[in-house]
C-alpha cells in the first residue's frame, strides 16, 4: 500500500471532534428558541416576545399596562392550558390581571371545577389586588366569586401564603372603598336589587375569603 493510501486517524478524529463542539453550540443556542403552534400565536401587540434572546431592551411599566389593555390573551380550553399559559406566557401582573377579566368568571368556573392548582390562587388574587379598578369591580367581583366555587377552594385558601393572603385582605379593601360604580354596576341600578346586589355579594366574598 502506498504512503498516500494510509488513513491518517488523527486527523479524522480531530475533524469529528469538531464537528461535534459545532452540532453542540447550535443545540444550545437552538433550546432558547421555542417553536410557536398555531394556537398559541396572540393577537395585537406584545409586550414580551416570544424569544426573549432576541431583544435587548424591556417595556416600562407604563407601556406594559397600556399594551396589556389592548392584547387579546390566550383562550384555554382545559386548566392545564391554562397553567401553561399564565406560567410561559403572562409574565407581569398587568398581562395576568387582563387575562382573567377577559376569561371572566364563568369560564374560570368551567376550567378550575375540580381543582385551581396549588399556588395558582394567590397569584390570580395578587393579580387581581395589584391592579384592581373601580370600572373593572363587577367584573373581579364576578372572578371572585367563580374562583370560590371551585373544587378544593378552601384547601387552596389556606395554603397560600402570608403576602398573598395580604394581598387578598388589600383586595377586598379596594373593592369596598369603591364608591363610584362602574358601568355594568349602574345598569343593576335598574334592575330588582340593584345595587344592594352588589353589597351583597361582596359580604358573602368577604366571608368565603374568611377576610376579618
Amino acid at each position: 500500500m502506498e504512503r498516500n493510501d494510509i488513513i491518517d486517524f488523527k486527523a479524522l478524529e480531530k475533524e469529528l471532534q469538531a464537528a461535534i463542539t459545532a452540532d453542540e453550540k447550535g443545540i444550545v443556542l437552538a433550546s432558547h428558541l421555542k417553536p410557536l403552534e398555531r394556537k398559541d400565536k396572540i393577537g395585537g401587540k406584545r409586550t414580551v416576545p416570544w424569544n426573549c434572546h432576541t431583544t435587548q431592551g424591556r417595556p416600562s411599566q407604563d407601556e406594559t399596562t397600556e399594551i396589556s389593555r389592548e392584547k387579546t390573551f390566550p383562550q384555554p380550553e382545559t386548566s392545564a392550558e391554562f397553567y401553561r399559559d399564565w406560567r410561559r406566557y403572562l409574565r407581569s401582573g398587568p398581562e395576568r390581571y387582563q387575562a382573567l377579566l377577559q376569561l371572566g368568571g364563568p369560564k374560570l368556573r368551567l376550567l378550575f371545577q375540580v381543582d385551581v392548582g396549588f399556588g395558582l390562587l394567590g397569584e390570580m388574587l395578587v393579580a387581581l389586588a395589584n391592579h384592581v379598578r373601580p370600572a373593572d369591580r363587577w367584573v373581579v367581583l364576578g372572578v371572585l366569586r367563580s374562583l370560590a366555587s371551585t373544587g378544593r377552594f378552601n384547601l387552596n385558601l389556606s395554603l397560600m401564603s402570608h403576602a398573598e393572603r395580604e394581598s387578598c385582605r388589600a383586595l377586598f379593601q379596594k373593592l369596598q372603598a369603591m364608591g363610584a360604580p362602574s358601568s355594568e354596576e349602574r345598569d343593576l341600578e335598574e334592575q330588582p336589587g340593584g345595587l344592594q346586589e352588589v353589597e351583597s355579594l361582596l359580604q358573602e366574598l368577604l366571608r368565603l375569603y374568611q377576610v376579618d
